[in-house]
């Protein structure tokens, strides 16, 4: 924020489409923005690095048409600076490369706003590369032309100069060219163009439905009707798009294409979101828990008290989550890891485990089985009658553990810490992609998210019969059988999100290619 107490605007280049490719410093901008005004081509999945708090603003242009006008962002970002506001203007690929970053950066100098441009990764470049197509490439091409395709078809002229550019470079990729695509071959002929050069059509480049076409000037209008693209695409001219048959690596991922719901907590479905998009699959995200802590009561203080009296020899943590709320309660009171120091500590997975290891604990046990009874199990040989065990977890949890503990003849005292809860918004045109079954699977990760997501979608729970559904392991398996009675499609061998990622992955196998 500006001394006189104007705030800032960040002009930041999103990147076309994959959001592992937002820069650094735009990202750390992203997090740190009060609003965040974003374009039709940026990606869901990075709107998620906002904070909870910040104001979302969309400005896209859909099907060539603006839903909000240039001057009227232009104003809006000046408005929301001058109220003292850190704003981001997330822009899909570069700012500056026909992006009209230099227009809004004019605007706000113009006002006397502060401002700074974070450049993109631009989808000239990136686009081709994700479909098997370097833009340059020994022998081949060795000079690149980006021009602009968002020409109006109708007008007389164009504003390029095809007498020059037709024969000018190498490599010729035309941005927003779809709807233009007859005029672009037209004149690339009429201007010295081979017919037989190569050309690829690449629509959603960078993401999970990236579709490619190729052909040649002679043919390329035909194959893409034929194939019914829709913008957004890039459009690639030159020798280089020979190169894609051996070099196309993005639509051969084994989940490329597939769309996975995804029904972790927001803050929680990060790890399996980018798990997903590594295999090529399209998140939705669809969070239907939200873990709210519960009160410290006299059993947090009589727990605490209890390790420091070494009352417990045992102390079990059964989710990251568990580890996250008990840290939480040791702050609160003063204390860190070093309370744990009486007691063997036991991970019920390899995600519980990091979570500990994060915090400077090496647990004492992990289970090869990561589930309830097989945490029971692996510690049942190294119980003696009347060991305290301490079991701090969610509200709602299993009694399954306890009951296998208490058998074993271990004091177990729970600790609820936690609940699962209906979380208060949902996003609608998520849920209602999913009524209109316009995803491939459903994947659970805990009991709690079957139950809840039966719960909000209510009379239409029934579309969850059209989709695959894959599970974490053999619970939250059971819980979908007892609650949409049918049995799940996919259970991962390895109850972890990686697990689960590769249970699709053997699953779907191979993944997509040229249409």
């Amino acid at each position: 924020m500006a001394r006189d107490g104007t705030g800032k605007v960040w002009l930041v280049g999103a990147g076309p489409g994959d959001p592992g490719l937002i820069t650094v410093a735009g990202l750390d901008a992203l997090r740190q923005a009060d609003v965040v005004v974003y374009d039709r081509l940026v990606s869901p999945l990075l709107l998620s690095h906002a904070r909870p708090d910040a104001e979302l603003v969309f400005v896209g242009k859909e099907g060539g048409g603006e839903s909000v006008s240039q001057e009227e962002i232009e104003r809006l970002l000046v408005a929301r600076a001058q109220e003292g506001k850190r704003v981001v203007r997330l822009k899909g690929g570069d700012p500056f490369v026909f992006g009209r970053g230099g227009e809004e950066c004019l605007a706000l100098a113009e006002a006397g706003i502060p401002f700074e441009v974070v450049p993109g990764v631009t989808s000239a470049v990136a686009v081709p590369a994700y479909a098997g197509i370097p833009v340059t490439h020994r022998g081949l091409s060795s000079s690149l032309a980006v021009v602009t395709g968002h020409e109006d078809p109708a007008k007389g002229d164009s504003a390029l100069r095809w007498d020059r550019l037709a024969t000018a470079t190498d490599t010729l990729v035309v941005l927003m060219g779809t709807r233009t695509l007859p005029r672009l071959v037209e004149e690339l002929l009429a201007h010295g163009r081979s017919p037989e050069t190569p050309v690829a059509v690449i629509r959603w480049g960078t993401t999970p439905e990236q579709a490619t076409v190729t052909g040649t000037l002679a043919d390329i209008v035909a194959r893409v009707e034929a194939a019914g693209l829709r913008p957004p695409t890039v459009v690639v001219v030159g020798e280089v798009v020979r190169l894609r048959e051996r070099l196309q690596w993005f639509e051969r991922r084994p989940l490329f294409g597939r769309r996975v719901v995804v029904t972790r907590a927001r803050h929680q479905a990060g790890e399996l979101s980018r798990l997903l998009l590594e295999a090529g699959a399209l998140p939705v995200e669809v969070p239907v828990i939200e873990i709210e802590p519960l009160g410290e009561g006299p059993a947090a203080a009589e727990a605490l008290d209890g390790l420091s009296r070494g009352a417990y020899r045992w102390l079990l943590f059964t989710s990251a989550n568990s580890v996250e709320f008990f840290f939480r309660l040791l702050e609160s009171r003063g204390r860190d890891a070093r309370a744990l120091a009486p007691v063997k500590v036991a991970a019920i997975g390899p995600g519980t485990a990091q979570a500990l290891q994060a915090r400077g604990i090496r647990p004492d046990l992990v289970p090869r089985e990561y589930v309830a009874e097989g945490l029971a199990g692996a510690l049942s040989p190294h119980l003696r009658p009347g060991d305290g065990v301490l079991l701090p977890r969610a509200e709602e949890a299993r009694p399954d553990l306890v009951e296998a503990l208490a058998a074993a003849g271990a004091r177990v005292d729970v600790l609820p810490l936690y609940r699962a809860r209906l979380p208060d918004r949902v996003p609608g045109e998520a849920l209602a992609a999913l009524r209109r079954s316009e995803v491939d699977v459903v994947a659970f990760t805990a009991s709690s998210t079957v139950r809840n997501l039966a719960v909000l979608l209510g009379p239409d729970v029934e579309c969850l019969r059209r989709v695959k559904l894959a599970c974490i392991g053999p619970i939250t398996a059971r819980t979908v059988r007892e609650v949409l009675g049918r049995s799940p499609d996919i259970v991962a061998r390895e109850y972890t999100m990686a697990g689960l990622v590769e249970a699709l992955c053997r699953h779907f196998g191979g993944g997509g290619g040229e249409r």
